[in-house]
């Protein structure tokens, strides 16, 4: 099998592909598994990271886009649709752009991150950004697609679980099926339930550890959060349309959904770019900012999804880092600034 084929070429005999089908793919999928050994020796546990910030547009949402916009192509659709925080808005302009359909992306005005609004103009997508937050957002563009042939393609879109779910079959591979608990960020709640998926599709049953910002949790806190507030954009969301789904997993697999800070989101942020070389965006480190603050409740090998690579959203690591020291063009300065 060529080392670009994509999800749906890797996994067709799990998806609802047939060979004739046509395939919109960028080589998604087949994203690493690593070892984090600092973490795992503050937690106690195995700990991996699956680097979902390597697939083709930086998220795991190619995973999802695939299917969702080879359905779409099968289907004779000529347009695809999307309301986002940004990483669904950026995966379905490129894979619009691939099949040559027109997409159409409805964002937060203001709420989104740089790095995921310029994917989404460069390639080519008509972007409009609505005077109200993700969940109205989501709301308008599902009553749009009802009322015109345009391919609606966020996570309600079944062909988006089907896709993302081929992440937990590598997991499984990598570890050799042995996986106690996974961490996962949840925002729209479309990626725990399909890892969940995956997972029983594949006869295994780790630990569903969900893990939302304080500011938008409202699985956490039972009753959706009318104005949802975090750092963590990508999971800046109070009403989630897998919201049942989520719940369905968390209970199936006797795990639990919990709510983490801003400030703990960041200090995970920090502490992965500097101590494991991994560099997420905000809303990836909420699973490990969960894992650090609740513990691994008995689970010795763990993995923790990492959603999306941090130059999505630049800014935020810009009010992060470290200043960018100035230095003269002498020998001695810069020795004093190199080895001092």
């Amino acid at each position: 099998m060529s080392r670009t084929a994509g999800v749906i070429e890797r996994h067709r005999d799990r998806l609802p592909f047939a060979p004739e089908d046509p395939v919109v793919t960028l080589g998604e999928g087949s994203t690493p598994l690593v070892l984090a050994e600092r973490i795992s020796e503050l937690v106690g546990a195995e700990v991996h990271l699956k680097l979902e910030g390597l697939n083709p547009t930086g998220s795991f949402k190619d995973r999802g886009m695939t299917c969702a916009v080879s359905a779409a192509v099968r289907e004779g659709a000529k347009a695809v649709i999307c309301a986002s925080t940004g990483n669904t808005a950026a995966s379905a302009a490129a894979y619009a752009a691939k099949a040559g359909l027109r997409g159409v992306v409805i964002v937060p005005d203001g709420r989104i991150a740089t790095g995921k609004l310029a994917q989404a103009l460069m390639h080519g997508a008509r972007v409009i950004a609505l005077r109200g937050n993700f969940d109205k957002a989501l709301e308008l563009v599902r009553a749009l697609a009802d009322r015109h042939p345009i391919a609606l393609v966020n996570s309600v879109n079944e062909f988006r679980v089907q896709g993302q779910k081929t992440a937990s079959f590598e997991i499984l591979d990598d570890l050799d099926g042995r996986i106690d608990a996974l961490c996962i960020p949840v925002g729209n709640a479309g990626n725990i339930t399909s890892y969940w998926k995956g997972f029983v599709e594949a006869g295994a049953a780790p630990r569903m550890l969900g893990f939302q910002a304080e500011g938008a949790a409202p699985l956490v806190h039972g009753h959706p959060i009318a104005e949802p507030e975090t750092i963590a954009s990508a999971i800046r969301i109070g009403n989630p349309a897998r919201w049942e789904e989520a719940i369905d997993a968390m209970t199936a697999s006797r795990g639990a959904i919990r709510a983490v800070s801003d400030p703990e989101i960041l200090a995970a942020y920090r502490l992965l770019a500097a101590s494991e070389g991994v560099f997420c965006e905000p809303a990836s480190a909420a699973a490990v900012a969960g894992l650090l603050k609740y513990g691994a409740d008995g689970a010795e090998r763990v993995a923790c999804v990492l959603t999306g690579h941090g130059l999505k959203d630049p800014d935020a690591a810009l009010e992060q880092a470290g200043a960018v020291l100035p230095c003269e063009p002498q020998l001695r300065a810069l020795e004093r600034l190199v080895l001092e």
